[in-house]
């Protein structure tokens, strides 16, 4: 989606402050929103895609005057009503409702190194052949959809090299809106800073970005 949060070649929002040995975690809430998140995620009624679209889904006014654990909770908030685990009535009280039913938490605390080591592998089989090859000049399609899509704005309907072949993946525009996998060969296709940013880039310069093959097509 066309969103505040694809600001990648936007101006006018300042410079980016850059803390020398920043901590992980700024406040104590932080490492609890994070660890919230991953805890609720263990209910599997939604997928990591879909959680990354709650975000970007945002009203622009609160994504904005948000801090970035500020919106995972508020994102957080709006995956737990959608998939019936809590009422904004429960939210307004801030205690369960009388007759709610009580069920044992997906994923405790002695579970989580193990969960974090597995990760969540994505790799799949594709039902055709990959379409590109490294070396191969691509030109990104000029979509906007108005669910989510890794392909970012700035570099839509632009020329750019492959240079890696990971495979099949799931595809995460899809798997984001609740289509399914879908899996579809992914590549690392580079473009050149000029390409994306015009003469006033650096020459030198370039950037790489894992892209799906449906958000590509042949010269």
């Amino acid at each position: 989606m066309n969103g505040v949060h694809d600001m990648g070649g936007m101006h006018g929002f300042g410079p980016i402050p850059i803390e020398e040995n920043e901590p992980v975690f700024h406040e104590d809430w932080e490492a609890r929103a994070l660890a919230m998140t991953l805890a609720l995620a263990g209910w599997r009624r939604w997928n990591l895609d879909r959680s990354r679209y709650a975000r970007e889904a945002l009203p622009p006014e609160s994504y904005l005057s948000m801090s970035y654990y500020e919106r995972w909770i508020a994102a957080l908030v709006d995956l737990t009503v959608e998939n019936g685990l809590l009422s904004r009535e429960e939210l307004r009280q801030g205690r369960p409702s009388p007759d709610a039913e009580p069920s044992k938490p997906p994923v405790t605390a002695d579970r989580v190194r193990e969960i974090l080591a597995r990760g969540g592998p994505t790799a799949r089989e594709a039902p055709s052949t990959p379409r590109f090859s490294v070396g191969d000049s691509v030109r990104t399609r000029n979509i906007h959809p108005a669910g989510h899509t890794r392909l970012p704005r700035y570099a839509r309907d632009k020329w750019g090299e492959v240079v890696l072949y990971h495979g099949a993946h799931v595809f995460a525009d899809a798997h984001a809106m609740g289509e399914g996998e879908q899996p579809q060969h992914l590549y690392t296709v580079r473009f050149s800073a000029r390409d994306l940013w015009g003469d006033q880039a650096s020459p030198r310069d370039s950037v790489h970005i894992d892209l799906w093959e449906p958000h590509l097509n042949a010269r």
